[in-house]
């Protein structure tokens, strides 16, 4: 929200004059008299009081009018998981069976309240949870390869055959025993000059790309898990590894089409919609109107715009192209000020 109480002003206005790294992340400042906004530690000159206003977060900011700071990289780099988050996860992922405690922790330099906090805002869980969801997708896919449940139990540090099963269980949804065909969806998590998105994939390809801050994310991911009959766990394969190599080319401008494979469960006519949504040109706009003739559905308008808002996948499979039949834009789950910002970037780039 707009911060209005002046001495949260006054307290928020030293910070960004102190360059307090604190801060990062607690505010975003807009400049009036630039129009962009920047966290607490942008080395950029800095605006006098009465040009700044001040918001709890960057979305707000773009919905405001506000663009991101060139200098600073608001978006990118006030959600990036700060040094001690990227050491923790570093060791997690070298020690993928073992339970990484806060006395490994700080034996290495690291806080574990400062771990914690990180991944409670930005995953909506501890990291122990984290580390128990990696450390059960890895027990999934051993299960998965002919491994015996005995064997893996042991392998991944637990100390019973009955506590692993427990636990797996509450995670993928069947006791290892049964779980041989069952899938999972894994879901990570990526940077973007607006801001993180979840990135979840199947063994069959992506089935979600959504930044984080989309209304009714959570609402998507319980229709995901009941559509595809699957638990989603924390973790990474390879569609999650080509779709976030894909996605940050394509924010740098090197990329105009996707060759990820999707995994996107749907009825005839929403899957004839998104076709026709990944048919739209790089830097083109179509309006639901041209879409609902395209699909041979002239009279479908409203169903077209309703299938597109049921698009899980977004700038793959681009939504942000389509706008009002007066060429307003309309109707974007990410925010209009995203989606003005994906068309004025796709046609700076058009030329590439």
């Amino acid at each position: 929200m707009l911060v209005t109480d002046q001495k949260t002003i006054n307290n928020y206005y030293q910070a960004l004059l102190d360059r307090e790294p604190s801060y990062v992340g607690i505010f975003y400042v807009g400049v009036k008299t630039t129009s962009v906004f920047c966290i607490a530690t942008c080395r950029a000159r800095k605006p006098k009081l009465e040009n700044v206003e001040f918001f709890t977060t960057f979305k707000e900011a773009l919905d405001a009018g506000y663009r991101p700071c060139k200098v600073c990289k608001p978006t990118e780099n006030a959600n990036e998981a700060p040094k001690p988050v990227e050491q923790a996860i570093n060791l997690m992922k070298e020690n993928p069976k073992e339970k990484i405690t806060d006395w490994q922790l700080r034996e290495n330099q690291i806080s574990p309240e400062l771990v914690r906090r990180w991944f409670k805002k930005n995953y909506g869980m501890t990291f122990h949870a984290y580390q128990r969801m990696y450390r059960i997708n890895n027990a999934f896919q051993e299960l998965k390869d002919g491994k015996t449940a005995t064997e893996t139990a042991f392998d991944t540090g637990y100390e019973s055959l009955s506590g692993f099963g427990y636990t797996y269980k509450k995670f993928i949804g069947k006791s290892p025993k049964n779980s041989a065909e069952h899938a999972v969806i894994l879901i990570s998590r990526l940077t973007t000059p607006l801001g993180p998105m979840f990135v979840c994939a199947t063994d069959k390809g992506v089935c979600l790309l959504e930044f984080v801050d989309r209304r009714m994310l959570e609402t998507e991911f319980k229709d995901l898990q009941q559509r595809l009959k699957a638990k989603i766990i924390a973790g990474e394969n390879q569609h999650i590894k080509q779709a976030k190599k894909e996605i940050d080319e394509y924010f740098v401008g090197e990329r105009t089409t996707f060759t990820v494979k999707l995994h996107s469960p749907g009825t005839d006519f929403q899957h004839a919609v998104w076709e026709c949504l990944k048919a739209i040109p790089y830097g083109q706009t179509c309006s639901y109107q041209q879409q609902a003739e395209k699909i041979n559905r002239p009279k479908a308008v409203r169903a077209v715009a309703t299938a597109n808002g049921c698009n899980r996948i977004a700038i793959i499979i681009p939504c942000h192209r389509v706008i009002g039949k007066d060429g307003k834009l309309v109707g974007y789950a990410g925010g209009l000020e995203r989606k003005r910002w994906l068309l004025e970037h796709e046609r700076k780039n058009l030329n590439l």
